[in-house]
């Protein structure tokens, strides 16, 4: 992130939105120079704790802060399992860490960039999630991930007229760490660019999409997969 006051608030696996709130507001706070990016990191919860976690989160940033300039919905997780063999706690897990927390924390943060007519929502989908293929192995990720798009196009509909642009961003094979070295290199010939993105790809598309040239791109799905998945 940008130097400054601007702040970050993750979710964790095994940490809800408000408890890492919580630890953060402990922090010393800092005079308010860059704008308030709230960047979250969704991860598996209970569904019915969610709508309430995300409020949570989102008032007491505005608490501290004064107010949301950008919230980012950082990559969720996924795991790789056939369809027939997915268990209850999976398949919800998929969309609880995908889904569910995009629109819960648009909910949330939207009232406020509202009342001040400017406000930037950035998500996370994948590189082919737009053409709506099978996935036998990554099905619930995969409709949840879809969901991502049609949900951010959605809220760009009906955010533009109050200054807020709703955008996003779908990563291909991204060397960000969590996947092992001879898995990406394997998947390199797949990739018609010739070789594998990372983070600093991911992060120059966000960078754009905050920024004021971008004022005007809204309900786009920006790819960043070097021409994989189109």
């Amino acid at each position: 992130m940008e130097e400054g006051s601007r702040s970050t608030w993750q979710r964790n696996s095994g940490q809800s939105p408000s408890a890492i709130a919580q630890a953060r507001l402990r922090q010393k706070p800092q005079p308010m120079q860059s704008p308030v990016v709230a960047v979250v990191h969704s991860q598996s919860a209970v569904t019915y704790r969610i709508p309430k976690a995300a409020k949570g989160l989102v008032t007491q940033v505005q608490q501290q802060w004064g107010h949301i300039d950008a919230l980012i919905n950082g990559a969720g997780p996924y795991h790789r399992v056939n369809l027939f063999e997915e268990s209850v706690d999976g398949w919800n897990q998929m969309f609880d860490g995908n889904l569910h927390p995009v629109f819960y924390l648009a909910q949330a943060v939207s009232p406020g960039m509202k009342a001040r007519k400017s406000g930037r929502i950035i998500s996370f989908s994948m590189a082919n999630a737009d053409q709506m293929i099978s996935q036998p192995d990554v099905t619930a990720h995969y409709i949840a991930k879809a969901g991502v798009l049609i949900l951010t196009r959605t809220l760009a509909k009906l955010l533009a007229p109050h200054g807020i642009t709703v955008n996003a961003i779908s990563p291909g094979f991204i060397d960000s760490g969590s996947a092992p070295p001879g898995e990406l290199a394997s998947m390199t010939k797949r990739i018609p660019a010739g070789y594998v993105g990372t983070v600093d790809d991911t992060v120059a598309a966000v960078r754009y999409l905050l920024s004021d040239e971008a004022r005007y791109v809204n309900g786009a799905n920006i790819q960043i997969s070097g021409a994989w998945g189109i």
